[in-house]
């Protein structure tokens, strides 16, 4: 038996004297190693799986509901607008959440890989996630002013119902639809109503000796009413004595800043609104299919409404009740067909595709194209409302749209 030994012993891994025998390849834990290690999510999985719930590429089709209800009103985008901005993007990131959360049970059939039936994120942190945001964009919409606050408070009660009880019923596109309108409203809302404020708002004066004048014109007009009134009063009383005349104080002037154009209420973007509108109804109505696929009327209806919607746009007409609208700029006129046809590209070719082959993954390519057409569309809005520029601003979201749309789907 020696020799077979010494044979072993020579054959196996050569050893030194005295060392430590190698540690398996698999990492343990426990008390003394005595079970494997459990494996955790990095900071980088995480992160994704949040990006998938939350759809982050669609995010850049919400700043142009904003910038385009700015523009509807007559004004450049300011404070209102930037405010109107963050609270729509708040907002729209709490319908994604809660939309998850809401289709956990019929995602864990018809999409496993989503982040919440896979595991990836906890349901309870959906929602919690959902809360968060909404309370955080009603917050941002508070600080633009209270009718502000009011469109976004309906905006925020659409989201949640659309998400919890009308999805699935067929009052879910007319839902989404009221939810993208309401948004180009609060943008509208908070940029004139930022721009009222600062025209309203009164910056005091200071005279040569240093005192500030606080007493408006009327109120001054009101003063001297009142001296002439007294001094009459005690001239027919006292024999003919008369009280001094009252000093008329130097009325204040108004803070420079634009002033809203007559007429351009927030009332006025309420034909850009219904544009959005129409179009968000036509992508939701498609992505009801979007699962299962089969369905060939709703891309149909769906290009046809976008033909409709691309033939509004280059139809330029005055809102109801509103002043007409300036004439349009060399760069709008060149501009508004190109973002029309931007548009009609954008969002018809997929839903032919789809039409014609209905399969699901055409129907989800179609739903994603419908999203993304939203900022040609706005851009096109914008630049119909006499802001070229601020629709060029908006077309600037589309490669980045578009290269984040491969990493993460917006649907």
């Amino acid at each position: 038996m020696r020799p077979l030994r010494l044979l072993a012993a020579v054959a196996g891994a050569p050893r030194l004297l005295g060392a430590r025998p190698t540690a398996p390849p698999y990492s343990l834990s426990g008390a003394r190693g005595t079970a494997p290690a459990p494996d955790r999510p990095s900071t980088r999985e995480r992160l994704r799986a949040w990006a998938e719930l939350l759809r982050v590429s669609a995010l850049f089709t919400v700043p142009g509901d904003a910038l385009a209800g700015a523009a509807a009103v007559g004004r450049h985008p300011d404070r209102g607008t930037a405010l109107a901005v963050g609270a729509s993007l708040c907002l729209y990131e709490a319908g994604m959440a809660l939309n998850d959360w809401a289709d956990r049970e019929e995602d864990a059939v018809d999409r496993p890989h989503r982040p919440i039936p896979s595991g990836r994120i906890a349901p309870g942190a959906a929602l919690a996630a959902a809360g968060v945001l909404t309370a955080a964009g009603l917050a941002l919409a508070g600080r633009a002013g209270r009718p502000a606050l009011a469109v976004a408070s309906g905006l925020a009660a659409t989201v949640w119902a659309y998400d919890l009880r009308l999805k699935h019923t067929r009052l879910g596109p007319a839902a989404m639809a009221s939810a993208r309108t309401l948004d180009l409203l609060l943008g509208a809302t908070a940029t004139a109503g930022a721009g009222a404020t600062a025209t309203s708002g009164t910056t005091a004066t200071r005279g040569t000796t240093g005192t500030r004048g606080t007493t408006a014109t009327a109120g001054t007009a009101k003063a001297v009413g009142t001296a002439a009134t007294v001094a009459t009063m005690s001239g027919g009383a006292g024999g003919g004595a008369t009280a001094p005349a009252a000093r008329p104080r130097p009325a204040i002037r108004h803070a420079p800043g634009r002033t809203l154009t007559p007429g351009r209420t927030p009332a006025a973007a309420l034909p850009a609104a219904l544009l959005l509108g129409a179009h968000t109804y036509a992508v939701t109505a498609v992505s009801r299919h979007e699962a299962q696929g089969g369905s060939t009327a709703a891309p149909l209806a769906a290009l046809a409404g976008a033909a409709g919607l691309g033939a509004a746009l280059l139809r330029g007409r005055a809102a109801p009740g509103g002043p007409p609208p300036s004439p349009p700029t060399a760069a709008g006129r060149l501009l508004l067909p190109a973002f029309a046809a931007a548009y009609l590209r954008t969002s018809g070719v997929p839903l032919l595709h789809a039409a014609l082959n209905p399969s699901p993954p055409l129907t989800q390519r179609a739903v994603g194209g419908g999203i993304r057409a939203m900022i040609p569309l706005q851009a096109a809005l914008a630049a119909r409302a006499g802001a070229p520029v601020g629709g060029l601003a908006v077309m600037g979201l589309v490669p980045l749209a578009r290269a984040l749309s491969r990493k993460v789907s917006p649907t």
